[in-house]
């Protein structure tokens, strides 16, 4: 579950400089795919969020 937290992080740091790059280099493909790899790690985050809400749930001590 960590690893997936560290890996989301490393994964949204690298898509933030891939896109001021394409910005700065006016490459339209590149700002796409920096959007593409935004969208995976949004979805990646909500999935994550999404299973820690529900092993929260499952838990008698976590209320």
């Amino acid at each position: 579950m960590y690893l997936s937290i560290g890996t989301t992080a490393f994964g949204a740091i690298s898509v933030i400089k891939q896109a001021r790059m394409a910005r700065s280099e006016n490459d339209t493909l590149k700002l796409v795919d920096a959007v593409v790899s935004a969208a995976a790690i949004a979805t990646g985050l909500a999935i994550l969020y999404r299973e820690l809400k529900r092993l929260g749930d499952d838990d008698v001590l976590m209320g």
